[in-house]
């Protein structure tokens, strides 16, 4: 999908998540070519930078540029038992409310409740002890659209 991004962000392979429109983009010209495409709260990543170039305010560099993105793949921690590369499930945030050094894994930007998943790669057991003494497995997901 195209969408249109800071300049000093359009860069391949960066990723970002989207937080939504700011008030200054209610009335923009380009705001449904810029924020319309992209969804509240979603991870996604440069895969194509054009060339063109459009005044923006709130931007830092005062210009956004036409990019290409896709989703972004995430990274979960889960101790779902039945996953293995290629499955598909249903993500439901897991019942955890430790402030720990994996808080970040178990509960991912861009990942929202109930968002159907598919499993691109089970990197196994997560090596470090979870404080609830969950046995975690590291997986890369992509999405079922």
């Amino acid at each position: 999908m195209i969408t249109l991004i800071g300049k000093d962000l359009a860069v391949k392979g960066k990723e970002f998540v989207f937080l939504g429109p700011t008030e200054d983009c209610e009335n923009c010209r380009f705001k449904s070519s810029c924020v319309g495409n992209l969804e509240k709260n979603r991870k996604y990543v440069v895969v194509n930078v054009k060339d063109n170039e459009q005044k923006c305010p709130i931007h830092s560099e005062g210009a956004v540029v036409p990019v290409e993105v896709d989703r972004a793949k995430i990274t979960l921690l889960t101790d779902s038992k039945n996953i293995f590369e290629g499955s598909t499930f249903t993500y439901n945030a897991p019942d955890c409310d430790e402030n720990c050094d994996f808080h970040d894994l178990c509960f991912p930007d861009g990942l929202i409740e109930n968002d159907k998943c598919i499993v691109l790669k089970n990197e196994g057991k997560h090596k470090e002890k979870c404080k609830k003494d969950l046995k975690l497995n590291k997986l890369t997901l992509g999405f079922v659209v």
